[in-house]
């Protein structure tokens, strides 16, 4: 099956640049399944760390913020390549890029399960997130490309669907897997999956087409082909900058090790109660993605754009944190379902991604989407280690670990909540 698509006039705040004139004809399913494949293990990686924490922990003698340095390793690793991915994207489209980084992410996994020691281990997890890094912007770049504006919200949504049921994988079955395989051999099957992935890619995905013509040369202000300077300065991303670093970076860190740690050193979860727990947190994030698949387009043609969608719904999310940090241990068996509650109520925030792409014309989204991937990203890395670093900094200072660990999730907090504050202020300036 294919589809044709045609370009559609960008949004009012969108910049004024030609879009590609042609037509293109794209395998509709097959092209969906196999970015979608891809970007299924993607998630299942970075969020496994949270199953096998407690395994690592005992294993390694990890401290908090050890822990919190191993899984954010990734989020280093995937920072690292994004402004440079961006220009790829744009250069020589996501079929080739994509290949050549999960051909990075195999030997990332091999890595891993080989790994002797915790620096060995960091290693590893950031070699699998430079590998993986282009797993999202690959199909995004594609769809702005090749869908019309209502389905790049639609495609986008059910990309971060297709994750969160890598995230809902990385849950009980990889618990269910450990007495089986063992974290090295889960991590070298991981591999031999990843290289089926690679072969989905390379069988469907079509070649790039001829890039669209840049810029005009008359324009003094236009950015040379592979700057990013009309991207950092264009006024919409600055306003979601501080966004997507603590609030869309800070529910990425919950849902990928936070939250299963604080079921467990808080509300008193064991290992398997708590990979129970992150499962069904995961199912209603990938439940949560579905109906946002399904819904932006209608709620677009109604008025209802990202902005005002994020702007009136975010801080539902802030009120479950506040209520999850005041409840501390209260919750008991029922913590689960207030992490949840927040993740789901936090997905309005992925939102932004889209709509930052489009922004820009479609010559500059593999850019565009890979700067705001970096600023994700490296949101996730910071929060994801600054909370370990939080709670070992207040577990030295004599609190309990609930103690430390509400006052770490208050500071996540506090950060998100000033990102939003400083988004709705610059929209009204």
């Amino acid at each position: 099956m294919a589809i044709t698509t045609a370009h559609t006039t960008a949004p009012a705040h969108d910049l004024d640049a030609p879009q590609p004139p042609a037509q293109e004809r794209v395998p509709a399913i097959p092209l969906f399944l196999a970015f979608a494949s891809a970007y299924f293990f993607s998630a299942l990686i970075r969020a496994i760390t949270a199953t096998l924490a407690p395994t690592l922990v005992q294993e390694f003698t990890l401290t908090a913020s050890d822990l919190g340095l191993l899984s954010g390793g990734y989020f280093f690793g995937f920072s690292m390549t994004q402004l440079p991915l961006g220009a790829w994207l744009d250069r020589f489209g996501p079929k080739r890029v994509l290949l050549v980084f999960l051909m990075v992410a195999v030997a990332g996994c091999l890595c891993f399960a080989a790994a002797d020691s915790f620096w060995t281990l960091c290693a590893a997890r950031v070699a699998c997130g430079v590998g993986l890094s282009a797993c999202l912007m690959a199909p995004l770049t594609a769809y702005r490309r090749w869908y019309r504006p209502d389905n790049q919200q639609r495609a986008s949504s059910w990309m971060l669907m297709t994750g969160s049921l890598g995230f809902v994988a990385s849950t009980l079955p990889v618990q269910w897997l450990m007495p089986v395989l063992g974290w090295r051999g889960i991590f070298g099957t991981l591999a031999a999956l990843l290289v089926l992935a690679i072969v989905a890619v390379a069988w469907v995905v079509p070649r790039w087409p001829a890039a669209s013509p840049p810029l005009a040369p008359t324009d003094a202000s236009a950015p040379r082909p592979g700057a990013y300077a009309a991207v950092f300065r264009h006024p919409y991303f600055r306003s979601l900058t501080p966004v997507g670093f603590f609030a869309y970076g800070g529910m990425v860190a919950m849902q990928t090790l936070w939250a299963a740690r604080w079921l467990t050193a808080v509300a008193g979860y064991s290992p398997e109660q708590a990979a129970a727990g992150m499962f069904w947190l995961n199912g209603g994030m990938m439940m949560a993605f579905l109906a946002w698949g399904v819904a932006t387009p209608w709620l677009a043609r109604r008025g209802w754009t990202s902005q005002i969608l994020m702007v009136r719904l975010l801080p539902v999310s802030l009120l479950v944190l506040l209520a999850i940090v005041l409840g501390g241990p209260v919750y008991g068996q029922s913590s689960a379902w207030m992490w949840t509650l927040y993740c789901v109520c936090a997905t309005v925030v992925t939102l932004s991604q889209p709509a930052v792409g489009l922004a820009f014309p479609a010559h500059l989204a593999g850019r565009a989407l890979s700067a705001f991937n970096l600023v994700i990203f490296s949101g996730v890395f910071t929060v994801q280690w600054g909370l370990g670093l939080v709670i070992d900094g207040l577990l030295a200072a004599g609190l309990s670990v609930q103690g430390a660990y509400q006052g770490a999730v208050a500071v996540s907090g506090v950060l998100s909540l000033s990102a939003y504050a400083y988004f709705v202020l610059a929209k009204k300036s």
